[in-house]
């Protein structure tokens, strides 16, 4: 079965990238749709991905605050997620409760050398 990763990414282009790089990694990409009247929690636990790509700054929300809510519910202790943000936060992640942090604009690569040496 393939890995389902959740892209939590408000940018059109972006997020179409990363679904076409992850498919031709092997990997099932599911794309968020972010909206006002969408809690993102109720698609964590619909869909209970292997890993989430979360964008610190969405339209609708702060993925600060979201990954901080995730945290909190065991159900998703081991769920892999990765923040990405054209701000610096590679001396944060940790302590927010990430696995991982990547600095937009990044390389393609290495979000793939991340999922695999972090996936099961």
């Amino acid at each position: 079965m393939l890995q389902k990763i959740l892209l939590v990414e408000d940018d059109a282009t972006m997020r179409n990238l990363l679904s076409t790089l992850l498919k031709l990694e092997g990997y099932n990409p599911i794309l968020y749709q972010e909206s006002r009247n969408h809690n993102i929690l109720d698609t964590l636990h619909k869909e209970l991905p292997d890993a989430v790509i979360l964008d610190v700054h969405l339209k609708y929300a702060n993925g600060l605050e979201i990954l901080q809510q995730v945290r909190q519910i065991n159900t998703f202790d081991t769920m892999i997620i990765i923040l990405t943000s054209g701000l610096d936060y590679s001396t944060k992640w940790r302590e927010m409760g990430a696995n991982g942090f990547l600095q937009k604009p990044y390389m393609p690569d290495e979000l793939l050398i991340f999922l695999k040496e972090n996936l099961p």
